[in-house]
């Protein structure tokens, strides 16, 4: 095996087998109290792939920061070939407000590239695109449900990317969505480079939820083992079957009301089914809210009081839903056994 250079980050220099934490400066508080963005550097001793996780782009997305934490004081983290960069919290800022958003009132997500002299949001995201981006060779980007929405646990990956779509078929969801490079994400950002990132999405903002959060973890290992960044587990892991939506689409609210769901994620839907009712505080039934298309339930509102035209079911549609089905039926079986035996397998390794 060839033995790993040394690297620089931000001006700081890092060794092969080392570890460093670097504070990025982000901004500086009333008071003149600075900001710091932490980044952890876990370079290898040897050569391989140099791969970017990153965590809470919005700010009340958390599940991805217990992945991260997870991921690098894990026992196997010590077999790295190559360098592992991840970034726990980037919007710390919002994180502190516990908002989406920045200060600024924007989203993080949608100024990419972003600009040396531009907004915070501009700023922050002209730091990652610019000094960060080009140094990897490619990127998750952990991502939950917005606030008072649960996504079944995701990949969103542009499928026309080669490298995107390879790294995507071996993390381990049970549903991958072919989703269109949106104008400022990151995801656009590395695309524009040739740095290939795929985003997870799971559970719901502001909460830590173990059905996201275990899965998360194993998908990254999955794709870390797959880039030759670890071995293969002693022990091999059971295979998660995937089943890539060609679309999907949001049921929304007809008008005010409670929303009285009967759907949870992953059920599947088939055209006309009700998935739920919209009612008054007095009325017994309501309005009956269906399903346009077949599909696979990936995305919900747990909000009970809902307004005309709220988001309240997100669909994903299949070319076969019935694969789909058996796709979920498999995971959902799988996932307690995986979150009981999360601990046990990373003891034996």
């Amino acid at each position: 095996m060839e033995r790993n250079q040394p690297i620089q980050l931000f001006d700081h220099v890092i060794a092969p087998g080392e570890t460093q934490v670097i504070e990025l400066p982000v901004s500086k508080m009333i008071g003149n109290s600075q900001v710091s963005m932490p980044l952890i550097v876990i370079h290898g001793r040897y050569k391989g792939p140099r791969l970017l996780i990153t965590a809470a782009i919005h700010g009340d997305e958390l599940n991805g920061v217990e992945i991260i934490r997870r991921v690098i004081n894990s026992p196997w983290i010590k077999k790295l070939k190559g360098t592992l960069v991840a970034i726990p919290v980037v919007n710390v800022l919002g994180v502190i407000h516990r908002s989406r958003y920045l200060p600024d009132r924007r989203d993080l997500n949608r100024c990419f590239p972003g600009s040396e002299h531009g907004s915070l949001a501009a700023r922050l995201a002209y730091l990652i695109s610019s000094q960060l981006l080009p140094q990897v060779d490619c990127a998750i980007d952990l991502h939950t449900g917005a606030v008072h929405r649960s996504n079944l646990p995701q990949l969103r990956v542009h499928l026309e990317n080669e490298q995107a779509a390879d790294m995507a078929s071996v993390f381990g969801v049970p549903v991958i969505v072919n989703a269109e490079i949106r104008d400022g994400s990151m995801r656009g950002a590395g695309d524009d480079i040739g740095v290939a990132i795929i985003t997870y999405e799971a559970g719901e903002a502001l909460r830590f939820d173990e059905t996201a959060i275990t899965p998360g973890v194993r998908g990254i290992r999955n794709v870390m083992m797959h880039l030759g960044m670890l071995p293969q587990r002693k022990r091999k892991a059971p295979p998660i079957a995937t089943a890539i939506a060609k679309s999907s689409y949001w049921v929304r609210a007809s008008s005010d009301g409670f929303f009285r769901p009967f759907v949870g994620l992953g059920d599947k839907v088939s055209q006309g089914d009700v998935l739920g009712h919209i009612s008054g505080p007095l009325e017994m039934h309501g309005e009956e809210i269906c399903a346009t298309h077949d599909g696979i339930v990936i995305g919900r509102n747990n909000l009970p009081l809902v307004l005309e035209g709220e988001a309240l079911i997100h669909i994903a549609r299949f070319d076969k839903v019935t694969d789909a089905e058996r796709v979920m039926d498999n995971f959902h079986s799988q996932l307690e056994e995986f979150i009981a035996d999360n601990d046990s397998a990373i003891a034996d390794e």
